[in-house]
């Protein structure tokens, strides 16, 4: 993972993965980065060095998708079999686990409520379900190849979806229609993002290029051919002023979308870059890759750099970011302590509402169960006598 204030510097790396990364998020209290993998494991890496890592097995093929809810108290992954699961990320690591689709899930996204999931599938559709007992609403079925991303807008509005059919298309979340789609000519989108703005979208191609469309107007605003090979993912700063990409030419790229340039372009792994995701206050960003590994990178002011500054770039146009507050601002270390303290507790207390809530829609779900075999067992008799 790495930070990102002034030149971007490689953090520290996480290994515990048995073949490639697929997907990588951090959870919103900046505890927690979750990644999904080839090996069939979700992990979830804590940020202190002293907490070990937990592995979470139950997925019976590869991991291609994992998000953390907003709240950070659920982890959802999406799976080659086909099914997807929403994992409470503590030591237990308990899951619930639906079959989602026929096809491989390529792709999961809490909407910004947390209320509903979107998944999309080599099964060519797009389903859209509640988080809460994971109750499929509706499908979008206009893609003819296999869909590899489907991603809300920050409003819940717009869904937005990726395809092998070489389109992206933008959907209407309340009357379920396509209301339109761009055209990939050269290659398909691997995958799509909303703007923080919600106002345009990017797409990673395997054209190696990464294009930037408005949502109103339907035009390419910009487009950026950086990379020399497929580009697998991409991540928008919380800012909307930047943009980090990964590619199979195993690099990453962070673009200043203002600019429209190049800022840096990072080495961090061995072989292909497979996806890649800023913190959601924006100071740091991790990436997963087909050689294991996961590198957490930050912004730090007093480290040498590890990113090679793009030439092209004067200085003054270069990442502008506020310093960190003074130390008489700072929270001091005791009260610190015992304010972290009291927030792990609440989190304990919170993952333990959660599988309450779980355990309670099972034995629901076990009781609707029963009362309708007993209505049929009655209908049976009756219709005996």
């Amino acid at each position: 993972w790495l930070s990102f204030q002034d030149d971007p510097t490689l953090e520290r790396h996480f290994k515990g993965h048995r073949d490639t990364v697929t997907s990588i998020d951090f959870n919103c209290n900046m505890k927690q980065i979750a990644t999904g993998s080839m090996d069939s494991c979700l992990m979830i890496w804590n940020m202190k060095l002293q907490m070990r890592a937990y592995r979470f097995v139950g997925h019976k093929d590869a991991v291609t998708s994992v998000q953390f809810s907003p709240s950070g108290h659920l982890v959802a992954s999406a799976s080659r079999d086909k099914t997807v699961r929403l994992w409470v990320p503590s030591v237990k690591g308990e899951s619930t686990v639906f079959r989602a689709h026929t096809g491989t899930v390529r792709s999961v996204n809490f909407s910004s409520d947390g209320q509903s999931l979107v998944t999309a599938s080599d099964d060519k559709t797009i389903k859209v379900w509640t988080v809460h007992r994971q109750k499929f609403l509706f499908s979008l079925s206009q893609h003819i190849n296999w869909v590899r991303c489907a991603k809300f807008s920050p409003d819940g509005m717009l869904i937005v979806s990726a395809s092998d059919d070489k389109t992206v298309k933008m959907w209407d979340k309340t009357s379920r229609e396509c209301i339109h789609s761009f055209y990939e000519h050269a290659g398909y989108a691997n995958y799509v993002d909303f703007h923080p703005s919600g106002t345009c979208i990017a797409a990673a191609s395997t054209d190696n290029t990464v294009k930037v469309w408005d949502i109103r107007t339907h035009k390419l605003l910009q487009h950026y051919e950086v990379h020399s090979a497929v580009v697998n993912g991409l991540s928008f700063h919380p800012s909307g002023n930047y943009l980090i990409t990964a590619s199979n030419d195993s690099t990453l790229k962070i673009l200043d979308l203002v600019e429209g340039r190049l800022l840096y372009t990072l080495h961090g792994h061995q072989g292909p870059a497979t996806c890649v995701a800023f913190s959601r206050n924006g100071d740091y960003f991790a990436s997963g890759g087909s050689d294991e590994q996961v590198t957490h990178r930050s912004r730090s002011q007093n480290r040498p750099t590890q990113a090679l500054r793009d030439p092209s770039v004067p200085s003054s146009q270069q990442q502008q970011v506020p310093p960190p507050p003074p130390e008489d601002k700072r929270v001091p270390a005791t009260l610190a302590n015992t304010l972290e303290h009291i927030v792990a507790q609440l989190d304990v207390l919170t993952q333990t509402v959660a599988i309450l809530e779980q355990r309670l829609t099972l034995t629901e779900d076990k009781l609707k169960e029963c009362i309708d075999n007993q209505h049929k067992i009655a209908l049976q008799l009756q219709l005996q006598g």
